[in-house]
């Protein structure tokens, strides 16, 4: 098939329809079908009044090949639409804005690192526009200086100069606007063209999505398509590899702001020892908290979240599929207050004085960012929703689940345990996409009660070892005085079974039952429980 030319002409948003180049579709229901070597072949118009012969208006131009990747819209990307409609009129773009902005950045070198901020290359319509930003782009981030001459140099030796109009488009890119003092606003229009264009990307990958689910789980094609739109909402790109040189950059650069105070260093948990290993607990991990009954595994992961939301002002989610609402808040309120968890389950025992304390703690929490759920028997799919639309509202920054076991899928599985770890995997996938912690507490079996120090072992996570695999943190809760009343009482063991990122250790933690929270212990304290 030959290649198509460009279309150089500026172009509203208007509703004219548009055909790519003939090809065959067949098929009685005037639905589309895809060429089989997927390399950027157009398609024909089998709808509506266009005539067959309108040029198409994006697409593979002149080698270039353009793939969706979170916010740039490919118009002759692979996917069914539902109906012949959806693709008859050209998507939402802005020629002129696209040339103002590269205009802009050949004159200004400032105006080539605001707009940067605020734009992707896929974000350009037009091909041609995404070979010219790249370029300068790229000569700007090599230090070098930045015009239509030297661009046109460094796109001759891609070979890509004469695909893109060679050096007189350049020069009348630079002619087309007066100044680059207004280069970001363009870049705004040209992005918020990018959106739309997502918006359409996407509600057509869900209707394929809904067309081809025929035999799969109702519920995992909604959360896919949730999926799609959450990604769709905060623009995320999806990249491919990536070269090894800019990956080690951003990781020393991230070093160097982090030695500086510049970044967070994650999400504290309110434990001196733990957070000065952890640099506090960091986005996209997921962090198992693993105990037997009673141990304080559902103790130490709201001590998380209280750090986090009444501590740190970061929103948090408890989704609490163990304890109720009610519940859950008077442990809160006794952990912050000091007043026994006992007391506030009897109402003689709250004095004057106590009740001063409880109003002075309803004050401090009008405005923390910390969330409880304790619907019953919440499904994955409920919880993945949730967390998504509190990432978009409320800049989510910690997920807290108790406990994992007590989770459903909703669907028939072959086992628990294959059930336990579709649950482990897809928490995992969920702190990636959210970029957020996920702590997920989790019942130990019985191996600690069958030895003779009682302690918990990575191997004793209860129904799946891939909760092992998966985690990228685990902390195992061991208290000696659960087993004997005189084995160091009121205190705690915080083993550290596992840490992707750095060494394991074991910290000790006084627990104080009465009012349902771990503290640190003293910092010249010792594990054998003696000052030093």
């Amino acid at each position: 098939m030959a290649e198509e030319p460009w279309n150089d002409e500026p172009h509203d948003d208007g509703d004219a329809g548009f055909a790519p180049p003939e090809e065959d579709f067949g098929g009685a229901d005037g639905g589309f079908d895809e060429p089989a070597d997927g390399a950027g072949a157009g398609r024909a118009y089998d709808g509506g009044d266009e005539p067959a012969d309108r040029p198409y208006r994006g697409g593979d131009r002149g080698g270039r090949a353009r793939r969706g990747n979170g916010r740039g819209y490919v118009p002759g990307a692979t996917g069914t639409p539902v109906r012949d409609a959806l693709f008859d009129r050209v998507p939402p773009h802005d020629d002129d804005a696209e040339m103002a902005v590269l205009g802009g950045m050949l004159m200004s070198k400032d105006a080539i690192g605001e707009v940067s901020q605020m734009i992707e290359v896929t974000d350009f319509y037009q091909p041609k526009h995404q070979t010219i930003y790249e370029a300068i782009i790229n000569l700007f981030s090599a230090s070098q200086p930045v015009d239509a001459v030297l661009v046109a140099n460094e796109l001759l030796k891609s070979g890509e100069l004469e695909k893109v109009g060679g050096t007189d488009y350049l020069h009348s890119l630079v002619a087309s606007v007066p100044t680059a003092a207004n280069a970001t606003y363009y870049a705004e229009i040209v992005h918020q063209r990018a959106i739309l264009r997502n918006v359409i990307a996407a509600g057509t990958k869900i209707a394929q999505l809904g067309y081809s689910a025929e035999g799969s789980q109702a519920e995992d094609v909604v959360n896919l398509a949730q999926a799609e739109v959450y990604e769709m909402s905060v623009g995320k790109v999806r990249q491919d590899y990536a070269a090894i040189g800019p990956v080690v950059h951003d990781a020393l650069d991230q070093l160097d702001k982090l030695q500086q105070g510049l970044v967070n260093k994650g999400v504290p948990t309110g434990f001196r020892d733990i957070d000065d290993l952890t640099q506090g607990l960091q986005p996209g991990q997921m962090v198992v908290v693993a105990g037997r009954p009673a141990m304080g595994k559902s103790t130490l992961g709201i001590d998380f979240a209280r750090a986090a939301a009444l501590h740190h002002h970061m929103t948090t989610i408890v989704f609490s599929l163990e304890m109720s609402k009610v519940e859950l808040a008077q442990r809160i309120i006794s952990a912050e207050t000091n007043i026994p968890l006992g007391a506030l389950r009897r109402a003689d025992e709250i004095t004057p004085e106590r009740w001063n304390t409880l109003n002075g703690f309803w004050s401090k929490l009008d405005d923390a960012p910390l969330f409880i759920d304790d619907s019953p028997n919440m499904s994955l799919m409920e919880i993945r929703a949730k967390c998504r639309r509190l990432k978009q509202t409320n800049d989510l920054k910690l997920v807290v689940i108790d406990y994992l076991q007590l989770m459903t899928s909703g669907k028939q599985v072959e086992s628990r345990q294959q059930e336990v770890s579709e649950f482990s995997r897809a928490l995992k996938l969920l702190a990636k996409e959210l970029e957020v912690p996920v702590v997920a507490l989790s019942q130990l079996n019985r191996g600690p009660e069958m030895r003779n120090d009682k302690k918990p072992q990575l191997s004793d996570l209860r129904e799946s070892g891939s909760i092992e695999q998966d985690a990228d943190v685990v902390f195992l809760v061991h208290r000696p005085d659960f087993y004997d009343k005189e084995d160091r009482p009121g205190e705690a063991d915080i083993i550290m079974a596992k840490h992707r990122n750095g060494p394991t250790e074991t910290f000790h933690l006084a627990f104080l039952g009465a009012t349902s929270k771990f503290k640190d212990m003293p910092q010249d304290y010792n594990s054998g429980g003696q000052g030093v």
